[in-house]
């Protein structure tokens, strides 16, 4: 299964966001993480389409959207016409409208669809989409806001997908991530590895990027 490093743009400097985006690439990012946040399902504001639609221009990796907001449904389309590669939305979200559809959606774009469980969400909610998704992002700390510490119990989600639940698609983990923390998520089973603070806050991103892959390559089970 393919690792991904996935730098976190709520950590970049939005004053500088196109010269960060090829800063991670240069670096060695596969995917760009992006961060939208609405102020009610979270308590922050970040971006919209029109940022998404200036990161897609400049940006030579795909944009892995994070929609933590309450009506994905009703902004879906938006940040997939922006050039998002990706959306996945969050469980703690589905009462809002019909899950299938808004996969189905998704993917009917050509583009990838995953489902998100907060640090105190169950698995339960997801486990009828695991055939449907392309992706199940678990969370590792509160959303909301950057530079948080890792949760590790969160890490018994993963297991349990990877083993109960035999779930062989992209698991990605976001939230807390470093050299300190990304072998023990990749030994459990992750794939994908949302970093914020760790990478765009390094003296050298490439070269902690290359320490994540040496961590994570010694932590993933062969």
């Amino acid at each position: 299964m393919q690792h991904l490093i996935a730098p976190s743009l709520l950590s970049a400097d939005f004053a500088r966001l196109g010269e960060e985006l090829r800063r991670a690439e240069d670096a060695g990012a596969d995917w760009h993480h992006v961060d939208v946040m609405d102020g009610h399902f979270v308590p922050n504001l970040t971006i919209g389409p029109p940022v998404v639609e200036s990161l897609a221009r400049a940006a030579t990796r795909p944009l892995d959207v994070h929609l933590m907001i309450t009506d994905p449904w009703q902004y879906a389309d938006a940040f997939l016409d922006a050039g998002a590669a990706g959306l996945t939305f969050h469980a703690e979200v589905f009462g809002n409208g019909d899950v299938g559809a808004l996969i189905a959606q998704i993917q009917a774009r050509g583009k990838r669809a995953g489902v998100v469980v907060n640090p105190a969400t169950p698995l339960a909610p997801i486990l009828p989409w695991l055939d449907a998704v392309d992706m199940v992002l678990i969370m590792s700390v509160v959303p909301g806001f950057g530079g948080q510490s890792f949760m590790g119990e969160v890490l018994d989600k993963v297991r349990a997908l990877r083993g109960e639940h035999g779930f062989t698609k992209d698991i990605e983990m976001d939230g807390g991530i470093s050299r300190d923390t990304v072998g023990e998520c990749a030994e459990a089973g992750c794939n994908v590895f949302v970093a914020g603070s760790a990478l765009f806050g390094a003296e050298d991103m490439a070269a902690e990027i290359g320490l994540f892959r040496e961590k994570i390559g010694a932590g993933h089970p062969r």
